[in-house]
């Protein structure tokens, strides 16, 4: 006990240093200052290649790297990861919803920190088929977030099913690791192809996917461990996940990439104070799995048909909630607060502003004890709270109605 809490202690003490340090030497421009103009130049003298690479425009190909890019996005994942808990693969299901979370952190920082452009449109050709594209074109451009999570998740779904099958066929392996292969690689040319990233987005992102996939694959048994069997697991993640908010960068110009990160911080949270709490009940080793005579197909779209409803009305039930009580916590409090989106009534206190630069004006800043910033933007807390609700609703409260109903 006494072990654990030291290296937590250590583990939050050592983020909020680095708050204290970045904030007080403001390393996130310093950084910039360096990194950007050399990324720029590339984005420059990279369109030549994009431009090649679109000669070879076809309704077809349109069609395939767009249909692509929402296979390999953060909403698919998203809508994927629920099925995964009621499928009985609860820890390839928690070991992705982290991996993912690290991802998307990573990928959003580094994007924001840098805060280097997409390809100039025109004179490349930016197809943008679906409304989360139109978003992800609003965010910075290096590294590329879609090879990124590609790398990242493709990789650990096949170290997991050659883990859990144990093959030694080197055929199998080797069928698997091409099949990856062949993934990520029409990724990356796919990002190139509609126009959203550079060639040197796409190397970023697969060199920060394989460092953070080499990365997970040496820590996932200890953190899975921990979540599963620790002590203070849902105090300290809720600390971790509040101080990652503070910890994010602000970028040169607003982008919805801190939104998405509040979001997926949520989720994090959400599965693993769900989990910790019911693991013995729903996610042990031993619940049925799919394709099984405990599990059929059959029973699973029951599972499906009872899940995505109630998860959804969760949702919905966690923004309203969230909205609700944040703003009378905080008026008791006595903590100014504002939202630029979620509460009409509070929109007032940020006239004369542009939403973005409130939503990401030095989260850092933010701290009491650094600041004197005049309030808070309550939207995050919603947010976080909101996707939380979620998260703990799919490995919590779902479990629990299939247990009732016998699916």
């Amino acid at each position: 006990m006494e072990s654990i809490s030291l290296w937590q202690g250590l583990a939050l003490c050592g983020i909020v240093s680095w708050i204290v340090i970045s904030s007080s030497l403001n390393v996130t421009r310093k950084l910039r200052t360096l990194v950007q103009p050399w990324v720029s130049h590339h984005v420059i003298t990279g369109t030549p290649m994009i431009l090649q690479i679109q000669k070879y425009q076809h309704g077809f190909l349109d069609a395939l790297f767009s249909g692509l890019s929402c296979v390999v996005s953060v909403p698919f994942y998203t809508a994927f990861l629920p099925l995964l808990f009621w499928s009985g693969h609860g820890k390839l299901a928690r070991q992705m919803t982290l991996l993912m979370s690290l991802c998307d952190y990573s990928g959003n920082c580094i994007k924001d920190v840098v805060s280097a452009p997409r390809p100039r449109c025109p004179p490349v050709r930016r197809i943008i088929a679906t409304k989360d594209e139109q978003e992800n074109a609003l965010e910075y451009g290096l590294p590329s977030s879609h090879t990124l999570n590609t790398v990242c998740l493709s990789g650990y779904l096949l170290h997991y099913v050659l883990s859990y099958t144990q093959s030694e066929d080197a055929s199998l392996k080797f069928a698997g690791f091409a099949v990856v292969c062949l993934i990520v690689c029409l990724t990356g040319l796919g990002r190139i192809y509609l126009g959203m990233h550079s060639v040197i987005d796409i190397i970023a992102g697969l060199a920060v996917g394989f460092v953070i996939l080499a990365f997970w694959l040496s820590v996932h048994n200890h953190v899975d461990s921990f979540i599963v069997s620790g002590q203070n697991v849902t105090t300290f993640w809720a600390a971790l996940s509040l101080l990652l908010l503070f910890a994010y960068p602000t970028p040169e110009l607003p982008t919805p990439s801190f939104e998405f990160h509040t979001a997926f911080d949520g989720v994090a949270f959400g599965i693993v104070a769900g989990v910790q709490q019911t693991y013995h009940q729903f996610h042990h080793e031993s619940v049925p799995r799919i394709f099984t005579p405990q599990l059929t197909v059959l029973a699973f779209l029951g599972r499906m048909l009872v899940g995505i409803p109630t998860i959804l009305i969760v949702k919905y039930c966690s923004k309203a909630l969230a909205k609700w009580i944040l703003p009378i916590v905080s008026n008791t409090l006595g903590i100014p607060i504002r939202s630029t989106s979620y509460i009409p009534m509070l929109k007032g206190s940020v006239t004369g502003k542009k939403t973005g630069e409130i939503k990401q004006s030095g989260y850092i800043k933010k701290l009491p004890v650094f600041s004197s910033q005049c309030s808070f933007d309550v939207d995050t807390g919603i947010r976080f709270l909101q996707y939380s609700g979620l998260a703990w609703s799919v490995v919590d409260l779902v479990p629990l109605l299939f247990s009732y109903l016998r699916l």
